[in-house]
């Protein structure tokens, strides 16, 4: 039986998902010296130039995928470098715990807003999934932390712009189908630019001092910034993105898993916890859809 494109799609898009799994072991590579803005600006960079590599092989330098709406270019870059940019001021005016918590309210985000594209409908199941998927993530970001402080709230609220702009742009993304992944090279390339002018503007520039760190970088640029943006803009403009938006939640999950298997984190009873929520709530849409199929 031939798979479906809105299949392939969903495949393709949970590729992303697997890629941001791998985000916490090699941020630890990096041993977090590197200022954020300049960290985004190498990595955003690579992500362009891992694109123009592609429009090379192609005989082409990619230049006929700069003609595209403005709703596109306004989706793609306040996605790429909005999000980021939210998310970097968030955590300096506020713990990281609080901050991981609220952004990552944006997977539930995608199945409500989902629900008001054209041609899509409310899902009860994959709400339920999502709750139950966001329960464990809590569970295993939290770690018995004692809760939120009201000092903080110019940073809880910046968390919060960061879970309404991707959410918004991953489900927005659909109004542009038609405008093809390459063009997110483009989008890479103008959100790296906007980051170096940050960087030169509120940082101090760091350099990597030895080749675990280049390591790093080069990892994150290639999979979770690079690789991940082009296969879940594919994913979320042709697939099932309220099912993309429930398996998200295995991404923190699957870095926790990895740091454990790296031996960089202890093994705990709220990790499997948290396993048995996110992998429940997936299943629960995941197996919804398929009955339906």
């Amino acid at each position: 039986m031939p798979m479906t494109l809105n299949k392939k799609a969903t495949l393709i898009g949970f590729i992303s998902i697997l890629l941001w799994g791998t985000l916490a072991l090699l941020t630890r590579l990096t041993e977090a010296k590197i200022p954020p803005f300049q960290m985004m600006a190498i990595t955003f960079s690579i992500a362009f130039l891992l694109m123009s590599a592609r429009w090379w092989t192609q005989g082409h330098l990619g230049l006929k995928y700069l003609r595209q709406p403005p709703l596109a270019w306004v989706l793609g870059i306040g996605g790429y470098f909005g999000y980021h940019f939210c998310y970097f001021l968030a955590m300096a005016k506020a713990p990281a715990v609080e901050v991981s918590l609220i952004a990552y309210l944006w997977p539930l985000l995608i199945v409500i807003f989902a629900a008001l594209l054209p041609g899509e409908s409310f899902k009860p199941h994959y709400l339920i999934g999502a709750l139950l998927a966001l329960f464990g993530c809590w569970l295993l970001i939290s770690k018995g932390h004692t809760g939120f402080q009201s000092e903080y709230i110019s940073g809880y609220l910046l968390a919060c712009a960061c879970a309404l702009i991707w959410s918004s742009y991953s489900v927005a993304s659909r109004l542009v189908s038609t405008v093809p992944t390459d063009a997110a090279g483009w989008f890479c390339g103008v959100t790296a630019l906007l980051a170096f002018v940050c960087h030169i503007l509120l940082e101090v520039t760091v350099w990597p001092d030895h080749s675990a760190q280049w390591i790093g970088i080069l990892g994150l640029g290639l999979g979770p910034v690079g690789i991940a943006f082009f296969t879940w803009d594919y994913g979320i403009k042709h697939g099932n993105i309220q099912l993309l938006g429930v398996l998200a939640y295995s991404a923190p999950l699957i870095s926790v898993i990895l740091l454990v298997i790296a031996g960089l984190a202890p093994f705990s009873w709220p990790l499997l916890f948290a396993c048995l929520a996110i992998v429940g709530g997936s299943l629960l849409a995941g197996i919804s859809q398929r009955q339906k199929n």
